[in-house]
């Protein structure tokens, strides 16, 4: 298992009533809580996809806000993808960008 203080790059979709309900707002003020980096955008499927930058333990966190029963509008499930971080974040702000 990777050290839980490096850092990871948690790419989330989300799916569920997770479009036009302040979803992602919501998870853009979540990650800036937790000091992560990154954005959420709405896909045409009717999920949201995250993609978050940061302290490893700070996006499991935010993957369990995700998966938790406080988010706006209903979520069914979340599909996770862990990869190393490319730093590149910071010029990538779509939709709903946190930094």
């Amino acid at each position: 298992m990777p050290d839980s203080g490096a850092d990871a790059r948690l790419t989330a979709w989300v799916r569920g009533r997770v479009q036009g309900v302040g979803f992602r707002w919501w998870t853009r003020s979540r990650a800036l809580e937790l000091g992560l980096t990154g954005w959420a955008r709405n896909t045409d499927d009717g999920r949201v996809e995250v993609v978050a930058e940061g302290p490893r333990e700070a996006c499991v966190k935010l993957l369990e806000l995700l998966r938790g029963c406080d988010t706006p509008g209903r979520v069914d499930g979340v599909v996770e993808r862990w990869s190393e971080p490319r730093g590149s974040l910071g010029g990538l702000w779509k939709g709903s960008s946190f930094r």
